[in-house]
């Protein structure tokens, strides 16, 4: 079943009568209804467009948030084939947030990072929300490394709210595990690409974002902190949430004018949470396109590519 964001009213509100007519049709027969759901169908389509065509950055972060946007899964699933997951840290213990391993992307072997949020109630808890413990930044530091010792591109998926605050992260070292990560993703020798696809919330997405090539989805965001939490700290209140949304410029349209990521992968109206096949041939494209461009590079070019690709970022504001 669909679900709806606040300021899909108008949409929601159509397709329920068209939910409507639908089920009387099936309770009688004589009753066509067919003109009155294609004029209502028509309706809602125009209104899902008009709404995404001038979305507000709140309401572009509701629409990344949203339980129903492809997560991590769903991208190994639909691009990624004879998947290989592996687990642990090889130093504390396995962490469910943040996933890893090694697979092929149209045949060429690729290793993939990301955080996976989960899908229902109980996968959620199993995934902490995408929120990685340290662990699950050292786990990606030893994927990264394996990756890098046989020459093999990686690819990073980030949705995260942020990585996790909790009292026992800290006391194992997640500061010092995120930079680890960060430190790890920009001396690779191997060519690596960042897909913020749905949040980008602070160092826990950096630490693996850190990449030759960062795409976001259309309607993803990318920040240092939440809106919430940044409005809690600078108005002492987090309803201004929204307020604090559009000072932080986190849209993917800012952070490509701003040159913090490299390109935007569109959306259809509606958002990814709606066209799931459409998305993933978007997706497909750009990582095509990046092994493609990045095929005949040495380990030099790459890292150089790389340093001087956030070097940059800042300097031409």
């Amino acid at each position: 079943m669909q679900s709806y964001l606040d300021f899909e009213k108008p949409v929601a509100d159509l397709e329920a009568k068209i939910a409507e007519l639908k089920s009387l049709a099936q309770t009688d027969q004589a009753v066509s209804i067919d003109e009155e759901v294609n004029r209502l169908s028509a309706r809602a389509d125009e209104a899902l467009v008009e709404i995404y065509r001038k979305l507000t950055p709140w309401q572009k972060t509701q629409v990344a948030r949203h339980p129903q946007r492809p997560h991590f899964s769903d991208y190994v699933r639909s691009l990624i084939t004879e998947w290989t997951p592996l687990a642990g840290d090889r130093k504390f213990g396995e962490d469910a947030a943040l996933q890893a391993g090694f697979g092929r992307f149209n045949g060429t072997p690729v290793a993939v990072l990301g955080q996976e949020k989960g899908n229902s109630t109980e996968t959620r808890l199993k995934h902490n929300f995408g929120m990685a413990n340290p662990e699950g930044y050292r786990k990606a530091v030893r994927i990264m490394e394996m990756a890098d010792r046989f020459s093999i591109p990686v690819i990073s998926f980030v949705d995260t709210s942020g990585a996790y605050p909790g009292i026992g992260a800290e006391e194992r070292g997640q500061a010092e595990a995120i930079a680890r990560s960060t430190e790890k993703s920009l001396e690779l020798g191997v060519p690596n690409i960042a897909i913020i696809i749905g949040e980008g919330g602070s160092g826990g997405a950096i630490a693996i974002a850190t990449a030759n090539r960062v795409l976001m989805l259309e309607n993803a965001i990318y920040s240092v902190i939440s809106p919430e939490a940044g409005a809690s700290i600078l108005f002492r209140d987090a309803a201004k949430a929204q307020d604090m949304a559009t000072a932080q410029k986190i849209t993917a349209q800012d952070l490509l004018g701003f040159g913090v990521i490299d390109a935007i992968i569109p959306e259809p109206a509606g958002g990814a949470h709606r066209h799931h096949g459409t998305i993933m041939d978007s997706t497909r494209a750009a990582l095509a396109a990046f092994l493609k461009d990045f095929a005949g590079k040495s380990r030099l070019e790459t890292r150089e590519h790389r340093r001087e690709k956030f070097l940059a970022i800042g300097t031409n504001l």
